[in-house]
């Protein structure tokens, strides 16, 4: 193999896409993306909830986070720089472990809105194949879907709330 060839196939192993559609409009789910008080109620696998929820929501601004288990233990934790916003569109950020030389993936999201449904997806670059395995072995598939149930619950409360246009 060519080393062009190596190079695509690891960039495309690196990757992973999540894919859900939400019956809500897509500046709700941006909203619930982008404000701690919305965020710490979905992010995550379900009994896993944030205990640690910083957001400084704008480019350049970082976000922090950390989830404690059923043991009750926090876990480390991670967070990353906002990288792009696009308001109700397309949020860009880096995330990782805060620890010295930790692997930080790049995670794409974006809000595509259809009448009153919106596709939203996670494209999630990892830095490495290795660091993708570890996260897959970790649950990251299962944490993610896990969040977008919780997500469609908080989104659901909000569009009752939402005063009509």
């Amino acid at each position: 193999m060519s080393e062009t060839r190596n190079s695509s196939a690891s960039a495309a192993d690196r990757e992973l896409v999540i894919t859900r559609s939400f019956e809500a409009p897509a500046h709700l789910l941006f909203e619930a993306y982008s404000k701690p008080e919305y965020v710490s109620k979905w992010f995550g696998p379900k009994g896993w909830p944030l205990t640690l929820c910083e957001i400084d929501f704008r480019v350049g601004g970082r976000f922090r986070f950390a989830m404690t288990g059923e043991d009750g233990k926090q876990q480390p934790p991670f967070g990353g720089t906002y990288l792009e916003i696009g308001p109700s569109k397309k949020i860009v950020y880096d995330n990782g472990f805060e620890a010295p030389g930790a692997e930080k993936m790049v995670i794409t999201v974006t809000f595509d809105e259809l009448d009153a449904r919106t596709e939203l997806t996670i494209h999630t670059r990892f830095a490495s194949v290795a660091m993708k395995n570890q996260h897959v072995g970790f649950g990251y598939e299962f944490g993610v879907s896990s969040g977008m149930n919780q997500l469609a619950e908080v989104v659901a409360s909000m569009s009752t709330t939402e005063a009509p246009l």
